[in-house]
């Protein structure tokens, strides 16, 4: 079975095997040395002033970056469950919280969120998703981080990359805190996340907030190359052995590069077969597909084709499929997932299969590598 759901992503056979050594405790200086080394090569990745490792799923260090970051008012931007989520720990906090919200399809502007911040002075912090992966959906984070700091420069702004970093390149200028899970684009079992901090946000930081996720205590012990409390030790092993294949490859713009021209080349490839993009603005991290079949095509998929997809949530539950994209995804993986969704059409009678997804696949996929090659 292909799993090509959006999270957890499949974990590569040399990550397994890093991860399948002898258990190290956390407090020696060879574990010490494992995350030293881990902690620099996120902060390539990373590219902020600060980096922190969290044993949580990716919801814990939102809600790190809320409590730590958050003092008073969070405006947070739903379009999706994700938004959603990070009003909900506000609230969950005592926090007071004012919310943009869309329909899953849409991104925010930066005049809404400009606009939002004059109207609410209270505001010091903004949460909002790179990618929402609840309808796949890109906002544009760089600029409203930008115009928000041009209004408010004291605002911080609280990026949820789950599923963006490792994916793209994330302008992080205007960034406060840069979520990131093990679970997505990083290709590891769940249980580990990272928040990239500027030195903005450290400083706000100060003492910290909470007991476990006071981001204050982690910083302390992680500069040292600890941490506060009990290390998630194979995945912190798992996520250098990741990051290290990555650079020792062709690095992360590679992975990018890779990850782009593959997305655009399966969405390509199922518009040609007569299907509809989801998202206005679509990530690179995954392919949404809705569909008045959506729920038999990813049935379908699954039983007669060995391809196990993701569905929707609420209002979206069996309206739309999403296809991953992140992680280190072979081309000809890709081509069997496309073709499979033209033969599941086939099967529902809704078009006869001439092989027009994997030709279309491969003509964008090779024929923009080819390009590059030449340049």
């Amino acid at each position: 079975m292909l799993l090509f759901t959006p999270g957890p992503t499949p974990v590569p056979e040399s990550v397994r095997l890093a991860m399948a050594e002898p258990t190290l405790h956390h407090r020696t200086p060879e574990f010490e040395a494992i995350f030293k080394e881990t902690r620099e090569l996120l902060f390539e990745l990373m590219a902020t002033d600060e980096v922190v490792m969290l044993a949580s799923t990716g919801t814990g260090a939102m809600e790190a970056a809320v409590t730590n970051l958050c003092h008073h008012t969070l405006l947070n931007v739903n379009a999706g469950k994700f938004g959603e989520r990070f009003g909900k720990i506000a609230q969950a906090h005592g926090l007071n919280n004012v919310e943009i919200k869309h329909e899953w399809d849409t991104p925010a502007t930066a005049d809404e969120v400009v606009a939002a911040l004059e109207a609410n002075p209270d505001i010091d912090a903004i949460a909002i998703q790179i990618s929402e992966s609840a309808g796949g959906l890109r906002h544009p984070v760089e600029g409203i981080a930008k115009a928000v700091k041009e209004v408010r420069p004291d605002v911080m702004v609280i990026a949820d990359g789950i599923t963006a970093v490792g994916v793209e390149r994330i302008d992080v200028t205007h960034i406060d805190a840069l979520i990131a899970g093990s679970q997505k684009a990083l290709m590891l079992p769940p249980g580990l996340a990272i928040v990239g901090l500027s030195n903005a946000a450290v400083e706000k930081i100060g003492e910290g907030k909470g007991y476990y996720l006071n981001l204050a205590s982690e910083i302390k012990k992680q500069r040292q190359n600890t941490t506060a409390y009990t290390a998630a030790t194979t995945l912190v092993i798992g996520l250098g052995a990741i990051l290290k294949q990555i650079k020792e490859g062709d690095g992360l713009g590679k992975l990018y590069c890779d990850t782009a021209r593959r997305a655009k080349a399966t969405r390509f490839a199922l518009e040609a077969l007569g299907l509809h993009s989801y998202p206005k603005s679509p990530a690179r991290s995954m392919t949404t597909i809705d569909d008045v079949n959506a729920k038999e095509i990813r049935d379908l998929l699954k039983t007669d084709f060995g391809v196990n997809v993701a569905g929707g949530q609420d209002h979206l539950k069996g309206k739309i499929f999403r296809i991953n994209q992140m992680g280190l995804i072979e081309p000809y993986e890709m081509v069997w997932v496309v073709n499979a969704v033209e033969l599941a059409l086939a099967k529902l009678g809704r078009r006869d299969y001439d092989g027009t997804a994997s030709r279309v696949f491969n003509e964008e996929y090779f024929k923009s590598m080819l390009k590059k090659e030449d340049a």
